[in-house]
């Protein structure tokens, strides 16, 4: 009687398995496809041909002795911005990305995805670009709805990589059970 028992516990462990594994999928299936699609196109984003991320173009000297300050070239980049993009567009920049070894400056704005690479020598424009990488790192996060609602202090984002992060552990946990636990049962069985 006591193996029977203890045969009822495994497979009452086993429906609550499958329970918790098929609610969690299915509570949080669009989430984890938009996780699985955009981390795709982030791990290819080097290798997407430049249409993911851009390639960095050269400049013509990698010794900072000969190069404009990055206030000039960041004057340049802001003009070009206004003049030929769009004059409606925020100044703000988010990062400066200097690229020494490659003679170029690259500058990248908060509120868009533009950005565009400057020779650092003579504040040529080498590349204008929309930065879908950035656009894609935001939606696998969850942090584009903190900028679409305001948020601060990356409030959606925290609670979404939580969620997520506590659901793929979930699913870890019970596939593994669901896949392993019928083993045993098998098991079991078979030596009573």
């Amino acid at each position: 009687m006591r193996k029977d028992t203890k045969r009822q516990k495994q497979a009452k462990w086993l429906r609550l398995f499958r329970k918790a594994h098929r609610l969690t999928g299915a509570a949080l299936f669009v989430f984890f496809f938009f996780i699985a699609i955009s981390g795709l196109l982030l791990g290819w984003k080097k290798h997407s041909g430049g249409i993911i991320l851009s390639k960095s173009y050269e400049g013509v000297s990698t010794n900072l002795k000969d190069w404009m300050p990055v206030d000039q070239l960041h004057t340049i980049a802001n003009t070009y911005l206004l003049d030929s993009i769009s004059p409606d567009l925020s100044t703000e920049i988010d990062r400066i990305d200097i690229r020494k070894e490659k003679g170029m400056v690259k500058f990248i704005y908060t509120d868009h995805i533009w950005s565009m690479q400057l020779d650092g020598t003579t504040g040529k424009i080498l590349h204008v670009e929309r930065r879908y990488s950035d656009l894609i790192e935001q939606i696998h996060d969850g942090s584009i709805l903190d900028d679409y609602l305001g948020t601060s202090n990356n409030q959606i984002k925290v609670f979404y990589t939580t969620v997520m992060g506590v659901a793929l552990l979930v699913f870890t946990i019970t596939g593994f059970w669901l896949w392993y636990g019928p083993k045993r049962m098998r098991r079991n069985k078979a030596t009573a």
